[in-house]
């Protein structure tokens, strides 16, 4: 693509908004094969075809686009918990898709979430708090649904909400450590499992 079809293109509306993905995928392919510290801004807009004009217009910095690799996940999983968490459905079955829709989004996702986690050291301390922060509003809102039903005597409240939670996305954070993509189980399969063992943990004895 030469410069001046780039520049063509990130004129275009459509175009505009594939810019910031297209970013965001050649970064992810970038810092997978080289690691973030390795990569450099112009090899990204030269992956993506863009100038390093059009990237600086979506994105501040590199910081910024690892942050976001991850950041755009969270908020697609935060949007489908409260979805979920907010309807009519009974608890257990609220619960049991929550549990289930973050495997799937992190499976979807595996590249993304396991590059993040393997350099989020190297972001600045600003933007590493305020994942952390987004990040525990999302398991806050989880343990919301586990702390409804310790209330109401549907799971056992012998253990701690906040325990019980942990020990559920530690399993789903270590995903990234054994799936493999063509293996026996789809995402959804490995989903409805993990989401029955936490189901599973919760039954009052």
């Amino acid at each position: 693509m030469t410069r001046a079809t780039t520049r063509k293109a990130e004129a275009s509306g459509e175009d505009q908004a594939a810019v910031p993905r297209r970013l965001l995928s050649h970064a992810t392919k970038l810092f997978a094969k080289k690691g973030f510290d390795r990569t450099s801004v112009q090899e990204i807009v030269e992956a993506a075809g863009v100038t390093k004009g059009a990237m600086y217009h979506y994105f501040g910095s590199k910081d910024d686009l690892l942050y976001e690799i991850y950041a755009r996940v969270l908020r697609a999983q935060t949007e489908q918990l409260e979805k979920v968490a907010s309807s009519e459905a009974p608890l257990r079955e609220r619960l049991r898709s929550a549990g289930s829709d973050v495997v799937v989004s992190t499976i979807d996702n595996l590249d993304d979430n396991t590059i993040f986690m393997q350099s989020m050291h190297q972001l600045s301390v600003e933007k590493q708090k305020a994942v952390r922060a987004e990040r525990r509003k999302y398991h806050e809102r989880f343990r919301t649904l586990i702390e409804e039903g310790q209330e109401s005597g549907e799971f056992r409240a012998d253990k701690p909400a906040d325990v019980i939670v942990d020990f559920f996305f530690g399993s789903v954070h270590h995903l990234g450590s054994w799936y493999r993509r063509g293996g026996a189980l789809s995402a959804r399969q490995i989903g409805d499992h993990f989401a029955d063992l936490l189901l599973a943990s919760l039954r009052p004895e």
